[in-house]
């Protein structure tokens, strides 16, 4: 399912005096299929952008088209869960929503909320669990007996169970050690392919979006900073660092490296075996690094 932002702005809290402009001018084409990453310093307005990609907010100014339906401000909208339904949304910290007395009843909610049979619900439960990587027998647990990890992958686990057509996860990594936020970003890649769904990840992390994302959008201030793909995205790390953003630690090293040996790489590298195949590459061209 495409998913297009078409010259959106959204004011907090407007026609009062703490009004505030969140977003303006933003116009983003998700193709379905497509890995987006959304990027920026905090308060760049990603989240308030995320939360029109399912119709959570509507613009003030523009519209949203998800699939076949469009989204304004100008009118009242009619079964909006329907969208809501095709576009799953994983917020930060999922884990705090959890609510049954057990797993299964919790990833069941979801579903059986949106008209789906008892016995359907449970059996996507069943899928759903093992997508995330756990077994068939917590179903029975409590979801308060289990490690955070585990009650992260079973919040994921419920949003799965709704078959959306578009995932977005809102920094699904926060507050994971460096294993766990490997784990959980391989498992939503491999949904992504799996699946054929449109994934949107909103993230601090340099690092996941240059490694899982196809295109890269940069906001800043309210608005659509730049947009392409990962390598063109980091190929300028000072345009980034001057905005206030990091860059993968692959791509600083890669700076340092070019700096201190007076060369350049053949292209912007995004991964260790990247850097290690081009320098490789160098010194057997004979060029001084």
């Amino acid at each position: 399912m495409d998913i297009s932002l078409q010259q959106v702005e959204y004011r907090y809290q407007a026609n009062t005096p703490f009004e505030r402009l969140a977003i303006t001018d933003v116009s983003i084409d998700i193709p379905r299929g497509t890995f987006l990453a959304i990027i920026g310093h905090t308060g760049s307005g990603k989240s308030t952008v995320l939360q029109h990609l399912n119709a959570l907010l509507k613009p003030h100014k523009g519209k949203v088209v998800i699939g076949d339906r469009e989204v304004t401000g100008a009118k009242k909208q009619k079964n909006l869960k329907e969208i809501r339904q095709k576009v799953g949304i994983v917020f930060q910290f999922p884990e705090h929503q959890l609510f049954e007395e057990t797993v299964e009843k919790d990833i069941c909610f979801g579903p059986m909320n949106f008209g789906v049979s008892e016995y359907e619900a449970k059996d996507r439960a069943r899928k759903a669990i093992k997508q995330v990587g756990l077994p068939e027998e917590i179903l029975a647990k409590s979801p308060f007996d289990l490690s955070g990890g585990q009650m992260r992958r079973v919040a994921i686990a419920g949003v799965l169970a709704m078959e959306p057509n578009v995932i977005v996860l809102d920094e699904p990594t926060a507050g994971l050690d460096p294993r766990g936020r490997k784990e959980i970003m391989e498992m939503f890649h491999a949904l992504h392919k799996e699946r054929n769904l449109s994934t949107v990840l909103v993230t601090h992390s340099m690092e996941d979006a240059s490694r899982f994302a196809d295109q890269i959008v940069i906001m800043h201030s309210g608005k659509v900073y730049k947009r392409g793909k990962p390598r063109e995205i980091f190929s300028s790390p000072e345009g980034l660092i001057e905005l206030g953003l990091d860059v993968p630690e692959v791509v600083r090293f890669q700076h340092k490296l070019e700096e201190t040996f007076k060369t350049k790489l053949g292209k912007t590298c995004l991964t260790i075996e990247e850097l290690t195949e081009e320098v490789s590459t160098q010194l057997k061209g004979g060029m001084p690094i």
